[in-house]
């Protein structure tokens, strides 16, 4: 199922006034994996702090530096994207070396953990995803994620190293 997600940048003109840099309409069709209905790519960057300049990478920004597995993985950067979920799709245990914010905009999901602990979430509901092993299971119908994925050291715990686990799916 096709979706389109709307993005939106502003930036400056010569003068240092507020502008709307562009105005677009960004579509997705496939499945990038099953379980997947669709993703937009919206925003992301690949060090910190970003540079918001006109003159900065913008064109490289939008179109993504996604170069680990989902997220961009340099070790400095970020991702934002706007992820449809099918409802009885392949359920996808993982953990990537970010901190997430999971901002459930459309339907019901549930949260479950590597332990088999669930939680449900609704519509406006947002998760902290801190470097954890877990599956997004839609309950019901499809949902709508928006994710900010931001480049994060590996959690350790008991004397390891907690790092990415990201199956083939």
């Amino acid at each position: 199922m096709a979706f389109e997600v709307r993005r939106i940048v502003t930036g400056h003109d010569r003068n240092g006034k507020a502008i709307v840099a562009s105005d677009e309409r960004l579509s997705t069709s496939g499945a990038p994996r099953p379980g997947i209905a669709g993703r937009v790519e919206i925003w992301s960057a690949d060090r910190m702090p970003i540079d918001n300049s006109e003159g900065a990478a913008a064109d490289a920004q939008k179109k993504g530096f996604v170069v680990k597995y989902n997220y961009v993985g340099s070790g400095q950067g970020h991702v934002c994207r706007v992820v449809e979920f099918a409802p009885g799709g392949h359920k996808f245990m993982h953990r990537t070396e970010t901190l997430d914010y999971a901002i459930l905009l459309k339907g019901e999901c549930d949260l479950e953990l590597d332990d088999g602990k669930t939680v449900h979430m609704r519509a406006g509901d947002i998760c902290v995803q801190r470097g954890t092993m877990h599956a997004w299971v839609p309950t019901g119908g499809p949902c709508t994620f928006c994710f900010v994925l931001i480049d994060a050291d590996p959690v350790e715990e008991g004397g390891k190293k907690l790092t990415t686990h990201y199956p083939a799916g």
